[in-house]
């Protein structure tokens, strides 16, 4: 049978899927469940618009692979056809491992175990499941491909990864600043002794990716109404997991449930636990949400109804470390209106960071190949901005407490 899908995508038009392995590892269970995985977690709460899924996410990275891989040849790279199926499945599958809401679940479900690692593992599955055909793309996958550049397609500044998702992601979200040309920045892809390079001609469509790569950050994925949502979700699941662990009885779906009464780290992660994990999707996450809210334990319920109710914690960023007597303020105030322990004041009182580094420059550098054949680090070569400060991680501080009485 000749296998042929075509997948109408509201950012490129028609995808058309022409490689039968490619096909039956879209159409298997697994892979299913990306359609029941939101993209962006809980950033719907700030972008309506942000209800894409991973689902779409992946498939657009196979088409940004097939036209790499057009564009190379084109160019005289030589790519197999072994290989160019090993792309596209180490790029179909690079996300295959995020848990519901995406990255809050690597903190609360599992312990610190991250979505990257549940992928492999997913990986190793299927490879088994169809007859070891996953070899290679397991290898370009991890990074130990000596040709080097299909590892950077794969994983790397400038992967299909972020070509798809930060052009999907403006879109879902309406910010625009965020929109990059990934078309031209293919356009402009090119190998020099297996490692990756920009044309010369591209530098300007470099520059526009690296700074819509900072914006989006901080405009959208650190979104200050982002990180309260998705730290109160954490929260959520740890309250869950310490009632279960006391023998509290609660309501949820049996692969959450499993997930709440036992402590899963990477070397649990055995072929039951796997397949138990492939059952859990966003939905688990907001029906025990639902049902939640009105459970009797005033933690549980008050965090789930911020959730649900979109009438989250207030945020406070700031560039240094907060101040122990602030956070001390907010406990006290929250247990003196509460009445409720310390212990579970601190569900409603916390602090953290986070950070952002747009260009990686010493791990991931981008290099720019000259029409004389000299090949550079983006940084010396490029005049209008300097990549070296888009290479200086950027930390921000932040305290969470409720704006009134709960």
């Amino acid at each position: 049978m000749n296998k042929l899908k075509i997948f109408n995508d509201p950012i490129y038009g028609f995808i058309t899927i022409q490689n039968s392995l490619v096909f039956e590892l879209i159409q298997h269970k697994y892979f299913q469940r990306l359609r029941r995985i939101t993209q962006m977690g809980l950033s719907y709460m700030v972008y309506p618009g942000a209800h894409h899924t991973r689902f779409h996410h992946a498939i657009g990275c196979v088409y940004l692979m097939q036209k790499t891989i057009e564009i190379l040849r084109f160019k005289g790279v030589s790519i197999s056809e072994e290989e160019e199926t090993a792309l596209y499945v180490a790029i179909l599958l690079h996300d295959i491992g995020h848990g519901p809401f995406s990255h809050a679940m690597e903190h609360s479900i599992v312990n610190n175990v991250p979505h990257e690692q549940i992928s492999m593992l997913f990986m190793e599955r299927l490879n088994e499941e169809f007859n070891s055909s996953l070899t290679l793309a397991i290898k370009i996958f991890k990074g130990e491909y000596p040709r080097k550049f299909m590892c950077q397609l794969v994983s790397g500044q400038l992967d299909m990864d972020r070509a798809d998702y930060l052009k999907r992601d403006s879109f879902y979200t309406g910010v625009a600043e965020g929109n990059i040309n990934s078309e031209r920045l293919i356009t402009m892809l090119n190998v020099v002794n297996e490692v990756l390079v920009i044309e010369e001609k591209g530098i300007y469509s470099v520059e526009k990716f690296l700074n819509a790569r900072r914006f989006m950050y901080w405009q959208v994925y650190l979104h200050k109404t982002s990180i309260v949502a998705e730290q109160l979700l954490i929260r959520v699941l740890k309250r869950a997991k310490e009632l279960i662990t006391k023998g509290v009885n609660l309501q949820t779906s049996q692969p959450l449930h499993f997930f709440l009464i036992h402590d899963i780290s990477l070397k649990d992660f055995n072929e039951e636990v796997l397949d138990i994990f492939s059952e859990l999707d966003d939905f688990d996450i907001i029906s025990s949400l639902k049902t939640w809210q009105h459970h009797e334990d005033f933690v549980l319920s008050n965090l789930c109804k911020m959730i649900l109710n979109r009438n989250l914690l207030k945020i406070k960023l700031k560039n240094k470390k907060i101040k122990t007597q602030d956070i001390e303020y907010h406990i006290d105030s929250v247990i003196k209106k509460h009445q409720i322990t310390e212990e579970e004041a601190n569900y409603f009182v916390f602090t953290g960071h986070i950070s952002n580094q747009a260009y990686m420059l010493k791990t991931q550098g981008i290099n720019i190949l000259h029409k004389s054949g000299k090949v550079e680090d983006l940084s010396k070569v490029s005049d209008l901005f300097n990549a070296k400060a888009l290479s200086k991680p950027v930390t921000k501080y932040y305290i969470c407490f409720p704006k009134e009485k709960l």
